[in-house]
């Protein structure tokens, strides 16, 4: 997809980074307020939930919506620069209650649509937030991770690794232990080790984020609390009745979302809108300037349709 001449000539709004309290955790939040919002858009992320890497993504979303959305991301819990909540562990029910508060504490009151958009497990979440609160009407899942898959190696190795405190511990050590070397050397060997596809806002966020112990020993947590959850079958007859509510992005080739699961929706709640992105991006498209892009359009389109409807 192409980006119209009018946006690319006018300079792009920059997302700015807040710290709120959110039920007493100190919560990173990246936002772009609109001066005549006509929505709420909600970011939820993965796992990492560190929204410094949505960046791109969410600059590019608030421009293609034509400034006509406040857009906000919220990261996870501890998933966080600073250890503010000093090595504790929250799990993945943990941290939707915590995105739930965060919609009570600060968008209860606006006159808006809330609209969730949700990357892999975020996507979970969302279903999850959209079942208690009403305020949200229209929830879109990227790459959504809904179900424990067997057939992945991947998912197998982390959940070892993830089962066993020691080897968490570990792991998360010598991670951290890579943090302490200087900013410029971590760049150096994130820039060569991940290839020149990854963009600098990726790699800004990966050394600031991903290299501390309290970040890494969280998500290895999280992940271990979304293998146990995800290995039960989705909530179908919730996703029926809400289906014009619903819609997903599944990637071609991937493990956290595959093509099976797209095929599952399709034959178990049909009037849910589903989408291939076909483009040769990745599950991880917010590490790329060209798939934070192009899943900016995607997602804007949705919206613009479901708001025109």
């Amino acid at each position: 997809m192409s980006c119209p001449n009018s946006l690319l000539s006018n300079p792009r709004k920059i997302a700015t980074l807040r710290l709120s309290k959110v039920s007493g955790h100190t919560t990173e939040l990246l936002e772009i307020q609109s001066d005549k919002p006509t929505c709420h858009v909600l970011f939820i992320p993965g796992n990492p939930g560190v929204v410094s890497f949505y960046k791109d993504f969410l600059e590019s979303l608030y421009e293609l919506l034509g400034a006509s959305a406040s857009v906000t991301a919220i990261g996870h819990i501890s998933h966080t620069e600073k250890n503010w909540e000093h090595g504790k562990l929250f799990s993945l029910q943990d941290q939707i209650d915590h995105k739930v508060d965060f919609i009570k504490q600060e968008l209860q009151n606006i006159e808006l649509p809330i609209i969730l958009v949700g990357h892999s497990i975020g996507s979970y979440i969302s279903l999850e937030m959209l079942r208690s609160l009403e305020k949200v009407t229209y929830l879109i899942g990227l790459y959504p991770f809904l179900m424990l898959n067997p057939l992945s190696k991947q998912q197998s190795n982390i959940e070892n690794v993830a089962e066993s405190s020691i080897l968490s511990a570990l792991l998360s050590f010598s991670v951290a232990t890579l943090g302490l070397l200087p900013q410029c050397t971590l760049r150096f060997m994130l820039s060569k080790s991940l290839g020149s596809s990854w963009s600098d806002t990726a790699i800004d966020a990966a050394c600031s984020h991903l290299l501390q112990y309290h970040t890494f020993r969280n998500m290895l947590y999280m992940a271990l609390m979304e293998f146990r959850k995800l290995s039960e079958m989705p909530d179908w007859a919730f996703m029926r009745e809400n289906h014009e509510k619903i819609a997903f992005l599944f990637g071609v080739d991937d493990h956290w979302g595959p093509l099976q699961m797209f095929e599952e929706i399709s034959k178990q709640a049909p009037g849910i809108s589903l989408s291939i992105e076909r483009e040769g991006h990745t599950h991880s498209f917010c590490c790329t300037e060209a798939g934070s892009e192009w899943v900016a359009h995607h997602v804007a389109s949705l919206i613009k349709k479901k708001i025109s409807s």
